[in-house]
């Protein structure tokens, strides 16, 4: 490439390390309570962390109370949560139903260490939503539900490998952006690539008398809110079949974004379905379930059950808030608001970007949404990491200079008590930014 050619790429990339840096400064001059709290914790927590996604440079914001859909730092800022604690906020802070139930199990008795009558019900209200699941059983996390899940499809089946996809995100153990993560858990992987039918299927048929397990997001979450196409789902299912391989669809975010996931949505009926986040109603929680033959391989009253061990499994918090969380709140009417007002708003933001011919978008179906900085279809973790990621953290840090709260990589999730004016807020917020950050778009 030619000086010339070179130049103004290399001026912009100047101008936006200039901007960048300046609102880094502006973000550490308005929290100086957040910087004292994050050099603190560094004398007992390694980088003061102990939940990786949550930190990000140059320290993290330490907030002190939430209400609604609001949000208070140490530093005395409010912010809109239009963060949703990665879709497991759903309710809102301190929903005043999820409130009395756990008031009321509180009151009653924690750790009983026994069954209760909640359980079962909890239990009833989640296979009732879900099509895939005719058993169920409970964890406390999303990971804990995969990390289940997936070890029992591969003793199901009697086969070892699992297929996962580039980008693909299961939980702690289950991380596979950036060639996958070394504290994985120890199982011989087939990775493949998100939303390309043609290569999965081949790969499916190559590693046919191996696969226990194909396993997916039918929305990359964490990934970039990037949707599986229907046809892709579709082509897994039958050649999941045609091999005797599972299909477990990981819908711990996804669960929210109809009555009935989104596997309800594709009509894509899989073997195994692992949940967490907000179907707890805001506590610890995770659950994978299907068919009856594979889950009640963990019938206790069967001379081969498998174990599966959890203290806190059935827990009464999580019982108790999720019970009516999903029988009172969370009903299939009010899903099918929340997630009408996030294609409002996606598309609402979307039409911002247009206007200003800027390479920006929102991705997303219903109430999840997440930022790219690039034009052109978004349909794979590749194609998301095109985009320029400094002028995604800029946006980061000038939303936050707007009292938005939202995920360093982009990503957002609506809570039930966002309302006309919070989406004002963000909507004039991204019209800003469009307008301010204009000049360092011309060049993208």
């Amino acid at each position: 490439m030619s000086e010339t050619a070179a130049a103004p790429a290399t001026l912009r990339n100047a101008a936006i390390d200039a901007v960048l840096a300046e609102a880094r400064e502006a973000y550490v001059t308005r929290n100086p309570k957040s910087l004292a709290r994050a050099v603190e914790a560094t004398a007992v927590m390694p980088g003061g962390n102990t939940r990786t996604v949550l930190y990000y440079d140059p320290f993290p914001l330490g907030f002190v109370r939430g209400e609604g859909c609001r949000l208070w730092d140490l530093d005395g800022a409010e912010y809109v949560d239009f963060l949703g604690e990665y879709t497991a906020g759903l309710y809102g802070h301190s929903h005043p139903v999820i409130r009395r139930a756990i008031d009321t199990a509180l009151n009653n008795g924690i750790n009983l260490g026994g069954h209760t009558v909640t359980e079962a019900r909890f239990a009833r209200a989640v296979c009732a939503r879900f099509p895939s699941l005719e058993r169920v059983r409970f964890t406390n996390s999303g990971t804990e539900a995969n990390l289940m899940a997936i070890s029992l499809a591969r003793h199901f089946t009697k086969r070892p490998k699992v297929m996962v996809f580039n980008g693909g995100y299961h939980g702690g153990v289950f991380t596979f952006a950036g060639g996958g993560s070394p504290i994985n858990a120890p199982f011989p992987y087939v990775v493949a690539p998100y939303n390309d039918t043609e290569a999965t299927v081949a790969l499916i048929e190559q590693h046919g008398p191996e696969l226990a397990v194909v396993a997916l997001e039918p929305m990359m979450g964490g990934g970039g809110c990037i949707a599986a196409e229907p046809a892709f789902l579709q082509a897994l299912r039958a050649a999941t079949k045609k091999v005797g391989a599972l299909l477990l669809l990981d819908e711990v975010m996804t669960s929210r974004l109809s009555p009935g996931g989104l596997q309800a949505v594709h009509g894509v009926t899989p073997d195994l379905t692992t949940l967490g986040k907000y179907i707890g109603g805001g506590m610890s929680f995770g659950a994978f379930g299907g068919r009856a033959e594979i889950i009640d391989m963990f019938d206790p009253r069967r001379p081969d059950a498998l174990p599966h061990a959890g203290t806190f499994n059935n827990n009464v918090l999580t019982m108790s808030a999720g019970l009516v969380g999903l029988s009172e709140v969370y009903t299939p009417e009010a899903a099918k608001a929340l997630n009408a007002r996030g294609d409002a708003l996606r598309e609402r933001l979307n039409a911002l970007c247009r206007a200003a011919d800027a390479p920006m978008q929102f991705t997303g179906i219903g109430s999840m949404l997440a930022v790219h900085m690039l034009r052109g279809p978004v349909r794979s973790p590749a194609d998301a990491a095109k985009g320029d990621q400094k002028l995604k953290e800029l946006f980061f840090f000038d939303m936050l200079a707007h009292g938005i709260w939202l995920a360093r990589r982009g990503m957002m999730a609506l809570m039930l008590p966002i309302g006309d004016a919070e989406c004002d807020k963000l909507a004039n917020a991204v019209a800003d930014f469009l307008e301010t950050r204009a000049t360092l778009f011309a060049e993208a």
